[in-house]
């Protein structure tokens, strides 16, 4: 009897058991449950404190791998377009493998699914979905898969990717969940990032502008506060480069007046044409333009190369159509940085209007200056007609009447030389008064102008546009009289490209340093012609002479033609 009785007594026990197992898992799931919500409010505290952008993305990165036991983590940023990532931040993989895995992925395959479509994705297998296009070469080995969109203000900003859960479990409901949760703290948090530094940047950007204005304010020249906000600009949106062009008078042209950064020295006093270059688009049509490779934009010029190594630009006109445009500013990042987003043009736009602003301030202050100095000089030119030129008229008058009195051959004399030195007087004070009275700058008279309008002529007989590059003082520091020769050499040796070198490509350069004006022309055409000079060359040598100058013709190695005609800013005394 006992022995059958024993099983009854043993049956509340084991039923004891299995429920004490069952409540040690309850407690055990409630413990998980509780640390898991304790780590999730951490990682959204710890996302949320930061207010730097770049490390707001790691901060979220690195909170979801370790929410969700993932051994690889990565946060994906789309792109302006809405089709590709622009951006890609990693958790577990080394550097060495990331080296040998090559440029980050641009959103195809599975990640690209997330973009197609923002909702969370969560796979057991990683290759058995109909969008994975497979893993690269040197890729760790990857299975388990959880994907979820970020949004910031309902715009999908970018998206997590989290891969191998540790254990070889696959991500399960409660891990999308999470990681659902820790998305929507990081899309304010990332807005709010955002936001702090758009705030910071317009800050640099006022501070930029207020120094702009007090260096044209205290007097300093235009092309000082040009370089200033080429500098200012270029530091500000972390370009590599950064360029300055302004209208040519008469012309329709621009020249590059500054240039600081990557490839300056190729830019720098290159003319351009208003519809082969980002900076001459934005100019004709008072707007900014942008390219996402202006390295390999076909509304830019190939010739001559002036982007390697450069990825991402945009120009930006200073000032406005109603106001006019005063000059294009270009700034240019390296292959690989993210395009120029449209925050940031906006805010280069409003700093290009303020400069233009302050451009247009200090040019009407130079213009007051300017007007004040001629009505003087109309001043002293009205007295010096009307007091002192008529009582040297009338003292030779009474002179020359007296002499008639006078018996002496040599007092006589030395009265009509007193006569003619008067007259002569007379003939320098109206010299005088004809200079004062005259109105210099005259639209469109400079070399510059002069220069634009040969090579504009001469690409209708060449049948390609010369590229042209012009550096120094040229309108200022170059007379007139070297001015003119310059101008006709350069005709004559357009000419002679266009006759006989059966050139491709041709180039201009004219420099005025160092007290000498130089000017180049060269070409990609036959070479100089194996009997000797031509009339035309003989012409341009002889201009170089008659200055006290030299010229060349060269025939490089790379083939074609180089004249150089080089002659100094102060010409010799006539032999």
């Amino acid at each position: 009897m006992t022995g059958s009785g024993a099983p009854g007594v043993r049956l509340p026990h084991l039923r004891l058991d299995e429920l004490l197992e069952e409540l040690r898992a309850r407690i055990d799931a409630a413990r998980g449950t509780r640390d898991r919500v304790h780590g999730l409010l951490e990682a959204m505290l710890s996302v949320g404190r930061e207010l730097d952008l770049e490390q707001v993305l790691r901060s979220i990165v690195e909170a979801a791998a370790v929410l969700v036991d993932a051994e690889y983590a990565a946060l994906g940023v789309i792109g302006p377009d809405g089709t590709r990532l622009a951006a890609f931040h990693t958790v577990g993989v080394d550097a060495g493998t990331i080296a040998r895995l090559g440029p980050y992925p641009e959103g195809h395959g599975i990640l690209g699914e997330l973009i197609r479509d923002p909702r969370p994705l969560r796979l057991a297998k990683l290759s058995e979905h109909p969008a994975s296009y497979g893993l690269p070469p040197h890729h760790p080995p990857m299975d388990s898969f959880l994907g979820v969109p970020i949004r910031v203000r309902e715009q999908v900003f970018g998206n997590l990717y989290l891969t191998e859960k540790r254990g070889g479990h696959a991500f399960d409901a409660e891990d999308e969940s999470v990681l659902s949760t820790l998305a929507t703290a990081a899309g304010v948090a990332i807005d709010n990032a955002r936001l702090y530094e758009e705030s910071r940047l317009r800050e640099r950007w006022l501070r930029a502008n207020a120094e702009i204005t007090h260096l044209l304010m205290s007097g300093s020249e235009r092309r000082d506060a040009l370089a200033l906000i080429a500098d200012r600009a270029r530091e500000i949106t972390g370009s590599a480069l950064a360029a300055v062009a302004v209208p040519l008078p008469a012309t329709g042209a621009l020249v590059v007046d500054v240039a600081v950064g990557v490839e300056a020295a190729a830019h720098r006093g290159l003319v351009l044409s208003p519809h082969d270059s980002l900076m001459g688009l934005a100019f004709a049509t008072a707007a900014p333009v942008t390219s996402a490779d202006v390295g390999e934009d076909e509304r830019i010029a190939p010739e001559p190369v002036r982007f390697r190594g450069l990825g991402p630009a945009v120009a930006v006109p200073i000032g406005t159509g109603g106001g006019g445009v005063r000059g294009v500013v270009l700034l240019a990042r390296e292959t690989g940085r993210p395009v120029f987003a449209d925050t940031e043009t906006e805010m280069l736009q409003g700093f290009a209007a303020q400069a233009a602003l302050a451009v247009e301030l200090a040019e009407r202050r130079a213009d007051a200056e300017r007007i004040a100095v001629l009505t003087d000089r109309d001043r002293i030119a009205r007295d010096l007609h009307d007091l002192a030129i008529q009582r040297l008229f009338a003292t030779g008058m009474t002179l020359q009447s007296a002499g008639r009195f006078i018996d002496h051959p040599e007092a006589a004399e030395r009265v009509l030389r007193a006569v003619d030195d008067l007259d002569e007087t007379i003939k320098i004070i109206r010299s005088t008064i004809f200079g004062l009275r005259s109105r210099e700058g005259r639209t469109g008279a400079g070399l510059r102008a002069g220069v634009v309008r040969v090579t504009e002529r001469a690409a209708r007989t060449l049948g390609f546009a010369p590229g042209v590059r012009m550096e120094g003082l040229i309108d200022t520091d170059v007379p007139r009289e070297v001015a003119d020769h310059a101008l006709a050499v350069l005709s004559e040796a357009l000419a002679n490209v266009a006759r006989h070198a059966r050139a491709t490509r041709a180039t201009v350069a004219v420099t005025a340093e160092d007290g000498r004006l130089t000017l180049t022309v060269a070409d990609d055409g036959v070479g100089l012609p194996a009997g000797g000079r031509r009339g035309g060359l003989r012409n341009m040598a002889e201009r170089a002479d008659q200055l006290g100058g030299v010229f060349e013709a060269l025939s490089p190695e790379s083939g074609g033609t180089t004249l150089r005609w080089r002659v100094p800013l102060t010409p010799p005394p006539a032999r």
